[in-house]
């Protein structure tokens, strides 16, 4: 990308933390979008409000790229393509999982839950297919133009692109990279690691860690100069950034490993009531310990049993 291509940043309001999350447009003369904010009446004035503000409207956008199909960074793709004809980019494997049954969805995150120990089943279950509904709505399944495959240069308008598979936050997740600059949704951000919700209590649960390393790794492999995240703070240092998400995805494999060593036998929901002391982190960490506790096993460092349908976690002797 042209280092006179022009980057504007559209920062939007969020109810829940970390509170804002941002969109970036580039300034072309087929205008781009780098993802597109929250969801609602209040994201969509927030829009239309910033790009008043260099000249453009929303029926002015001609290329939307998505990063991740999550409503805080993908909420007014719909109303765009109400009020334009934008062409949308997404990962491929998107269209799939906003595709995806709520049924079906529902059967397997009910199975899992049950799994994990979770005292309540029923509520991963409706916090599942609410998502999905809500992620679809925002990002029509048909209103997706090009699947955009990982590792491979793509052009929008003037300017190429490749999309980098960063996965573990979200699973289909990419960062979409040219020439030094990387637009990370969620991929990579500072002063924080992204949570690794991966595919929540989805099939491919168990790969969320896993998952996160190897995107860390994929990131790793390019050489980035600047980059502009879905979450905080626009920064130069990518390398500091991935060897701290790694740092601390170490910490929290070895913070379950302790706590199955220390309790003999737990559930993952135990391992994670253990091992986060804050309430309100109690959901998303759970994700995070299935992952966690997945990998240790994978090494052979710990065992697991079923009894029943609820798995336990055991030292390995």
């Amino acid at each position: 990308m042209p280092a006179s291509v022009p980057v504007h940043r559209i920062g939007f309001e969020l109810p829940w933390p970390p509170h804002t999350s941002y969109a970036y447009v580039l300034g072309t003369d087929e205008p781009l979008l780098v993802d597109a904010g929250a969801p609602g009446d209040d994201g969509w004035k927030t829009l239309a409000t910033e790009l008043e503000g260099i000249g453009l409207a929303p029926a002015d956008i001609e290329h939307v790229l998505v990063t991740h199909p999550h409503t805080d960074h993908a909420g007014q793709v719909e109303r765009l393509l109400e009020a334009g004809d934008p062409t949308v980019y997404a990962p491929i494997g998107v269209r799939e999982r906003l595709s995806r049954p709520p049924d079906d969805l529902a059967e397997v995150v009910q199975r899992n839950a049950i799994e994990i120990g979770h005292p309540d089943p029923a509520s991963p279950v409706a916090d599942a297919v609410d998502s999905l509904k809500r992620n679809r709505r925002v990002l029509p399944p048909d209103g997706i133009d090009v699947e955009v495959a990982f590792g491979e240069p793509f052009d929008v308008g003037e300017l190429s692109f490749e999309a980098i598979h960063a996965p573990g936050h979200q699973a289909n997740q990419a960062a979409f990279y040219d020439d030094g600059r990387l637009f990370a949704g969620d991929a990579l951000a500072e002063p924080f690691r992204t949570a690794a919700l991966h595919t929540g209590l989805d099939r491919g649960c168990t790969d969320a860690i896993d998952a996160f390393y190897r995107g860390r790794e994929n990131l790793s492999a390019y050489e980035i100069d600047r980059v502009y995240p879905g979450h905080g703070p626009v920064f130069d240092d990518a390398t500091a950034a991935i060897e701290r998400d790694l740092s601390e995805l170490d910490a929290l494999v070895e913070s379950c490993h302790e706590v199955v060593a220390s309790v003999g036998s737990a559930t993952a929901y135990e391992v994670t009531a253990e091992r986060v002391d804050d309430p309100q982190r109690l959901g998303f960490s759970v994700y995070e310990s299935v992952g966690a506790l997945a990998r240790l096993e994978r090494r052979g460092e710990i065992d697991s049993s079923l009894v029943g349908d609820v798995r336990y976690y055991e030292p390995s002797f």
